[in-house]
This record gives C-alpha cells, structure tokens and sequence, in this order.
C-alpha cells in the first residue's frame, strides 16, 4: 500500500506548532506533498527539514516567508525536478516532482501549489499566465510513460458540489467559469483523474479541504475543496481510500490522504 499525503500548511512553522509533525509521525505515510512551506530552508528545524523516516526536498519561493513546495520521501529517489521554467513562477516556488520506483513501478509525485487569484486582478492574471503554462506540463507528465500523482493545492473548485455556497461564488476566484473549464479538459481531454471524486462521487459537506478564516466559516463548515491529488489512470484505479482530516486544525487547508493498492 502506497499512502500519499497532500497539505497545504500556510507556514510550516505555524503548523509544527500546532501539531502536525506529531500527527505526521502516527500516518505512516509514504510520501508527503506540501504547499505553502512559507519558509527558506535555513529557517526550519531538521524535523521541519527530515521528519523521522524521511528524506526532505523543497523548492522555497525566492521571497521569504512566501508560497513555497516540499515532499517528503520514504524510498529512494531516481530524481527531483524543480520549477515549470518560468522565471516568474519559479521565483515563487510553486512545483516540484519526485521520482522514484515502487514495487517495480515506475512513478512520479508532484507537490503544486497553484497561484491564487482571490487578493487582486494583477494576481488573477497570474493565475490565467499559470494555467496556460502548465497545461502542456500537465500533457507531458500523462504522457510520461510513468504513472503520475500531482499533489496541489489548484485554488480551484471544480464543480458546484465541492463548495458550499456555489451560487454566490460564481464570479469569485476559484469558482470562475475559465478556472473550471481548465480543470475540466485536463480530466476529460487529457485524461486526469481525481481521485477523491473516483471514490466518493456524491461527497459534499465531508468533501471540503479548505475554509476562509473570516466568520465562522470553519465552525459551520462553509468550505471548498481546492486540493485534489489528480492521478493517471493507472494508478487512480489502484485507490482504495480517501479521506480528509479534519480531527486538528493545521492551517486553513486539511490534509488529504489517500491509500493506493499497489
């Protein structure tokens, strides 16, 4: 069994703090994707930087205390690969890939933190330039002859049953109709699958891994679900669980685990 973790942190630091290497410890998990590190590596401790019976690897955003991917790793590594070769993008630190063999598969994991577009329309630009980009890498990767997990946070929440108040957020970041679109035809044209939505196709208010920090959103379980572990065929149909932990709060985001059976 090949269990992958998928969290966005909003700070690696804030989350130790709160508990999440202690958590982590209990998973027993075999790799773990962050987003939103929020830190350079001279910043962290080395349980931030190698939990105990893992290798760590980080692609830090160039501006300190900002965006910024990691895996953890329990196997041996063929390679990393960091950035999609944007200048612009790979200064904020928004990719990296892990591969590796596994049972005598060949594999590959990715931790992406998608631009968010939800503070001004310079950012939601950004996020348009991004999803263009990353496009053909996404083409590429199915393409690989590998089987591929990406782990991300995409700020994007695909359908209307993955966030509550849909119809009020129809015109906001993260629900736009181009920003679903775009999540649509790396499913359907290209051949993703989401995972999560593969084992629970009817889930809506357990589905949610992110809640605003204004209001109540959190305690009334107004939430979206932005991060998704999208999977080559392949590996998508070895899943045999998927769940989101809710039980501590880390950050504003929950972690998704999710077990596949090979």
């Amino acid at each position: 069994m090949l269990r992958v973790i998928t969290a966005n942190l909003n700070g690696i630091r804030s989350a130790a703090t709160k508990g999440f290497f202690e958590w982590l410890a209990t998973q027993e998990a075999d790799v773990v994707c962050l987003q939103e590190v929020k830190a350079q590596e001279v910043d962290m401790t080395d349980e931030m930087l190698n939990p105990a019976g893992f290798s760590g690897h980080f692609f830090c955003a160039e501006k300190r205390g900002y965006s910024g991917v990691a895996i953890y790793f329990r196997h041996a590594l063929e390679r990393t690969v960091r950035g999609v070769e944007s200048g612009e993008f790979d200064a904020e630190g928004r990719y990296i890939q892990a591969d590796f063999s596994y049972k005598g598969k060949a594999l590959s994991v990715v931790s992406l933190y998608m631009p968010s577009g939800s503070s001004s329309e310079e950012r939601q630009l950004a996020k348009f330039r991004f999803m263009e980009l990353f496009y053909p890498r996404m083409a590429a990767l199915f393409a690989s002859g590998r089987e591929v997990i990406v782990c991300a946070d995409w700020n994007i929440a695909h359908k209307e049953i993955d966030l509550k108040n849909w119809k009020s957020n129809q015109k906001n970041s993260g629900f736009l109709p181009e920003e679903r679109a775009w999540m649509t035809r790396v499913q359907d044209e290209q051949g993703w699958v989401d995972v999560y939505r593969r084992l629970h196709p009817e889930a809506t208010d357990t589905c949610y891994t992110w809640w605003s920090n204004r209001g109540q959103a959190r305690a009334n379980n107004v939430g979206w679900r932005l991060d998704y572990q999208l999977a080559t065929p392949g590996i998508a149909a070895a899943a045999q669980s998927a769940s989101i932990y809710t039980a501590q709060r880390f950050s504003d985001h929950a972690p998704l685990i999710i077990d596949y059976a090979i």
